[in-house]
């Protein structure tokens, strides 16, 4: 009888000590990301009080999720790619920064493809997007393309159709879903052309 009421007390106290962790946990993921917008405050440029923040909803989680997954005989650039993503992101947007810790939209881009590879002359969003062709329809929302917005004025590394990578002049860099702000906002798409040696291991 005794064993039965020392294993039933024994239970409720893992359970209360599951919940107290899951707590924790969520509220250090909550300092992180508070974390996050106030260091990205620290950009140099003037913002209007009355001008659209965008904050990305997404979980760390969400965002490995969004990178490409290897495919069983691996794909060296797209790997790259991932990883030179996943270092810069929390970077802070500072106006014609390309890296190593802040960057600037076209700054972070040019940085992503030098550092899987690919070197290009760095350039304005509108000068990419004039250097490079558009993608076959069905490529605009893969890995690695170019996404262009507000008259050219942004440019950002696509997901895929969920959401894209950008260095965003208020939170640094990040991930950003293409909700209806983004997607009221896009002028098109570009691909960057990769050496074959550099596509395949």
């Amino acid at each position: 009888m005794f064993s039965k009421q020392l294993f039933a007390y024994a239970l409720a106290a893992c359970f209360t000590l599951g919940m107290i962790a899951q707590t924790a946990f969520a509220q250090n993921a909550g300092l992180r990301l508070h974390h996050l917008a106030r260091t990205s405050a620290l950009s140099p440029i003037p913002v209007a009080d009355d001008e659209l923040t965008i904050i990305s909803p997404a979980s760390a989680e969400d965002i490995k999720g969004s990178m490409p997954a290897a495919s069983p005989i691996g794909n060296r650039f797209q790997q790259l790619m991932a990883a030179a993503i996943d270092e810069r992101l929390g970077a802070r947007y500072v106006w014609g920064a390309t890296g190593p810790s802040a960057f600037d939209c076209s700054g972070f881009v040019w940085s992503i493809f030098k550092s899987a590879g690919v070197d290009f002359e760095r350039g304005s969003a509108r000068t990419l997007w004039s250097r490079f062709t558009a993608p076959a329809q069905a490529d605009q929302y893969k890995f690695g393309t170019l996404v262009f917005f507000s008259n050219l004025a942004h440019v950002g590394l696509v997901a895929d159709e969920h959401g894209f990578y950008h260095a965003s002049r208020h939170h640094g860099v990040v991930y950003s879903p293409f909700n209806d702000y983004w997607l009221s906002r896009i002028d098109g798409f570009r691909q960057v052309p990769m050496p074959v040696t550099t596509i395949t291991d």
